[in-house]
């Protein structure tokens, strides 16, 4: 009797090797999963519930690369971005001293 009984649902969607890396290669160029999902013909909630781990090698391809990037970028020696690496990975920060004097500025004759 077992065998007489009918799956409930939708059939689960399944993606080739090929389908499975052009999901990877969308999300490491910035695609939406909106965007993608419509590419794959498969609704966003399918491509979120049963492929996140694609999207999410696909994103972190990304900031890798992103990341590469800049790097590159601070070590042909850009100082815009050797600043914006330092304040964000080392924590520097610019210093911004303020005095809690309230005399005047010496006045020299």
């Amino acid at each position: 009797m077992d065998d007489d009984k009918k799956s409930v649902g939708r059939p689960r969607i399944e993606f080739s090797e090929q389908e499975q890396k052009e999901i990877v290669d969308l999300a490491s160029i910035g695609a939406t999963n909106e965007e993608i999902a419509e590419k794959m013909n498969c609704s966003h909630d399918t491509l979120t519930r049963n492929f996140a781990y694609l999207l999410k090698k696909g994103r972190t391809d990304m900031k890798m690369s992103v990341r590469r990037m800049m790097f590159e970028k601070a070590n042909t020696g850009n100082p815009t971005m050797i600043i914006w690496l330092s304040k964000n990975i080392l924590g520097y920060k610019d210093k911004i001293e303020t005095s809690e004097e309230k005399e005047p500025l010496p006045f020299n004759d």
